[in-house]
């Protein structure tokens, strides 16, 4: 088969999360193999920074933006439309909600070939009622639209079926993989002193306050806590950082370039979830050779095998966590082993390539249906 012209649409142009990084690393692969890929996003900033320094082509859209806003969405249909009618991909590839519902539209009213990666379903548990419903009953509609939706975990694609949201032939689960970094960026998980490290935005779905209100159980434990990351939540978070008296002990890193530095520098790696789809940031911890504590949400257990590689945290249970975090705290060959077995399963399961090739796969099998 001849090379493609891929079209990417994600809605965030101005932050960098799991999806973002994801699609940076297919298009620049896809570039790289000799394909033809244009990222399309909702504005400009951090994002499109990193496309630019990756010499990867995009188009910042005036009006996709991340709030539903019923008269700019449709002119942000409108714009995507017009987009794709002057690219003219063979393939349309949507990632997050609002960029995977306008971005479907526009591309089957083109009568273009389309797919969906749901990175975390909005219908998934942790998320209020109200919404998952509201949630729920767009995605069933845009499945219709869809050839084929990607889920980032097997948890994922079940709650899809389950929910009646695409038919079980047209999902199949890649789970998210990564470039490797070189040896000097792997930890050394049996050091002391302890670093705890927690990357993730301040945000409800994340709650930080958790851990906070775990480790102000264990004053007595030797440890310090990098938090990586910027978000709404911010202020609050350090504000009980004050309140719980672990100024000392907490460091806000902010939004970082150099994440895989700060983890070859910890020792343990924390994702106190409410929701998750299949956490990249888990992925990165493992690549780096880092026991993980993750709470048990979403495709997470996919990843973390629970006493081999980390443990895994049932709902909101600050005891469970403190005793998980005290437990790897005390033990440096606990933690040598684990995040010794964190690294073997990231080498066989999720590394990029991995990842890319399935990937792939179904790209080329769309196209060809399309040219048959």
């Amino acid at each position: 088969m001849s090379h493609l012209n891929i079209v990417f649409i994600i809605t965030r142009g101005d932050d960098i999360g799991g999806a973002q990084i994801h699609v940076r690393d297919l298009a620049q692969a896809l570039q790289e193999s000799g394909h033809k890929v244009t990222v399309l996003c909702g504005g400009s900033g951090a994002f499109t920074e990193m496309l630019e320094n990756r010499d990867i082509p995009y188009r910042a859209l005036k009006h996709l933006v991340h709030p539903i806003h019923p008269y700019r969405d449709v002119l942000a249909f409108l714009e995507i439309r017009r987009t794709l009618e002057e690219l003219n991909p063979e393939l349309v590839c949507t990632h997050s909600s609002k960029a995977g519902i306008l971005g479907r539209l526009a591309a089957h009213r083109l009568s273009l070939p389309v797919t969906f990666t749901a990175h975390g379903w909005a219908f998934t548990e942790g998320i209020r009622p109200k919404k998952r419903m509201i949630y729920r009953a767009i995605e069933r509609w845009a499945a219709r639209l869809t050839h084929k939706i990607i889920t980032v975990s097997e948890y994922d694609r079940m709650l899809a079926i389950r929910e009646k949201v695409g038919r079980a032939d047209q999902i199949v689960t890649i789970h998210n993989g990564m470039l490797d970094v070189s040896q000097d960026l792997r930890a050394i998980p049996e050091r002391d002193p302890v670093k705890l490290i927690m990357v993730a935005r301040f945000g409800h779905q994340k709650q930080h306050t958790l851990l906070l209100n775990a480790l102000s159980e264990l004053k007595t434990e030797q440890w310090t806590l990098d938090f990586v990351g910027d978000g709404p939540l911010l202020g609050d978070v350090r504000h009980q950082v004050k309140d719980l008296g672990l100024e000392d002990r907490v460091s806000f890193l902010g939004r970082r370039d150099d994440v895989p530095d700060r983890l070859a520098s910890s020792n343990i790696f924390i994702l106190t979830s409410r929701w998750e789809g299949f956490p990249l940031s888990i992925v990165e911890a493992m690549r780096a050779g880092l026991p993980v504590i993750a709470s048990d949400v979403g495709g997470v257990r996919e990843a973390v095998v629970h006493g081999e590689t980390g443990f895994l945290v049932k709902g909101a249970d600050v005891n469970e966590l403190a005793g998980y975090l005290k437990k790897l705290i005390t033990s440096p060959m606990l933690r040598r082993s684990m995040g010794q077995a964190g690294r073997e399963r990231y080498e066989r399961y999720f590394t990029f390539d991995h990842m890319y090739q399935k990937t792939l796969d179904i790209y080329k099998e769309l196209v060809q249906k399309k040219d048959s």
